[in-house]
C-alpha cells in the first residue's frame, strides 16, 4: 500500500483524526459567507498529448461523455480544452452538442455535485516524436506528461466506481487497456490501477450492490497532501466541502491515512440520513480523496509537485515535468469569493482582475496544488 500511495517512511504517531478539528482563526471567519456563495467542486484538470487518442479511450472504456470543448489559437495559449462527465442517462438527454455555445452550460451552470475531467491539449504535442518523450509511464511506455507517481510525486489518480473490479478489469485488459496493478496483485486485493493512454493512473473501485453491470462513474481525485491538520480544514471552511470518511493505516499497512471529501449536495444528504456505510461506494458524483503519508507533516519545505510548476527541490532547475493541472470549483459571485479568500491568507496565482482571462481565479492549497475558481455560469473566457 505504501508503494501503491507514494509512501515515504515516517512515524506510526503521524495518524491524525480530522472529524473533530477546529478550523483555523482565520479560516472560520469567513466560511459561512464563503459557503453561502455555493461552493461546488467541478473539474480536474490532466494534461494530454493527443485529443484524438485520450477522448475514445475515456469514452469508450469508462463511458465518459465529451459535454463542451474550447479552442485557443495562436494569440491566445494555442491550446484546447475538452470537459468529460460521467452521466447518467437522463442527463444525456437534450445534451446540446459539444462544439455549439450552449454546451458551456453543460460545465459552468451544471447541478452542484457533477464533477468533470478536463483534458488539456497544447497543439502540436501529439506529433512528437519518442526522440521528444523524456519520461517512462508505469508500462514503460514513453510519455510528454508525468502523471505524478514517480518523483516527483504529487497527484495520485482519478478513479471509477464499478460493480464488479475484477470482470471490469479483465474486459479492459482484453480492449489493450495497460494496468500497473491488477486486482489479484500486491497486498491490497479487490482493486486495480488502469492506465490512460498519457500514463496517468486510473483505480478501479469497487462500488455498491446497486452500481449497474458495466456501468461506471468517476468516483474520485487523489493527491497526496503534506499536512492534513492544515489542508482538511481549508476544504472544508473554505470550499464548504464535507468530510465524509476517512480511513487510517498502521505502519505494517504503509503508514498512511486517507480524508474522502464531498461537495454538499442532495445526493449526498440523502445517503446520510439514510444511514448508508460507505457513502462514497454508492455516490454517481466524485470524491476528492486527500493522502496523507505519516511524517510528512515534519518535512521542512515542499514535499509533493503541484504538476505546474518547473522547479522543485531535489532536481535541476527547470526541469521538474509537468502533467496534472488542477482542480475547480464554482461560485456564485468569483469577486467577493476570492476577496474573502484573501482575508483567510490564501495564497493566489491569478486573481480575477489579472491576466486576460476574465470569470476565473487560481489559488493555492497548503500543499501547493492550485484551485481554479471560477464564476458560476460563466459565458465564456
Amino acid at each position: 500500500a505504501a508503494a501503491a500511495r507514494g509512501g515515504r517512511a515516517a512515524s506510526a504517531g503521524a495518524r491524525r483524526t480530522m472529524a473533530n478539528l477546529e478550523a483555523p482563526p482565520a479560516y472560520a471567519a469567513v466560511a459561512d459567507r464563503l459557503a453561502a456563495l455555493n461552493p461546488a467542486w467541478e473539474q480536474t484538470m490532466l494534461r494530454i498529448k493527443d485529443p484524438k487518442v485520450s477522448i475514445p479511450f475515456y469514452e469508450e472504456h469508462f463511458g465518459m461523455t465529451l459535454v463542451k470543448e474550447f479552442h485557443f489559437g495562436e494569440g491566445k495559449g494555442d491550446f484546447s480544452l475538452f470537459f468529460l462527465a460521467s452521466l447518467t442517462e437522463a442527463e444525456k438527454e437534450g445534451l446540446p452538442a459539444p462544439d455549439s455555445p450552449e454546451a458551456i452550460h453543460s460545465v459552468f451552470d451544471c447541478r452542484k455535485g457533477q464533477a468533470h475531467l478536463e483534458l488539456t491539449w497544447n497543439h502540436g504535442t501529439e506529433t512528437k516524436s519518442e526522440d521528444d518523450m523524456p519520461l517512462r509511464d508505469h508500462a514503460d511506455r514513453p510519455q510528454i506528461y508525468h502523471n505524478g507517481n514517480s518523483d516527483p510525486r504529487g497527484f495520485g489518480h482519478i478513479a471509477f466506481n464499478v460493480a464488479d473490479v475484477y470482470e471490469a478489469s479483465a474486459e479492459l485488459e482484453a480492449k489493450g487497456v495497460k494496468f500497473k496493478k491488477k486486482p489479484d496483485e500486491g497486498r491490497m486485493k479487490g482493486l486495480a490501477f488502469a492506465l490512460d493512454p498519457d500514463g496517468y493512473w486510473i483505480e478501479i473501485v469497487q462500488g455498491s450492490q446497486t452500481v449497474e453491470p458495466g456501468r461506471y462513474n468517476l468516483s474520485q481525485t487523489m493527491i497526496r497532501i503534506k499536512d492534513p491538520a492544515v489542508t482538511v480544514p481549508f476544504y472544508t471552511s473554505l470550499f464548504d466541502m464535507e468530510l465524509v470518511s476517512e480511513r487510517h493505516f498502521d505502519p505494517e499497512k504503509g503508514d498512511f491515512s486517507l480524508y474522502f471529501l464531498v461537495t454538499k449536495s442532495d445526493a449526498v444528504k440523502k445517503l446520510q440520513d439514510g444511514g448508508v456505510e460507505g457513502i462514497t461506494k454508492h455516490m454517481w458524483d466524485p470524491a476528492l480523496e486527500l493522502t496523507h503519508n505519516h511524517g510528512d507533516e515534519d518535512q521542512d519545505g515542499p514535499v509533493y509537485h503541484n504538476g505546474n510548476s518547473t522547479d522543485f527541490p531535489g532536481m535541476p532547475d527547470g526541469e521538474a515535468p509537468k502533467g496534472f493541472g488542477h482542480i475547480g470549483f464554482l461560485v456564485d459571485d468569483l469577486d467577493e469569493f476570492c476577496d474573502l479568500l484573501a482575508q483567510a491568507n490564501v495564497e493566489f496565482i491569478k486573481k480575477p482582475q489579472d491576466g486576460s482571462m476574465r470569470g476565473l481565479a487560481f489559488a493555492k492549497d497548503p500543499t501547493g496544488y492550485w484551485i481554479e475558481i471560477i464564476q458560476r455560469g460563466v459565458k465564456g473566457f
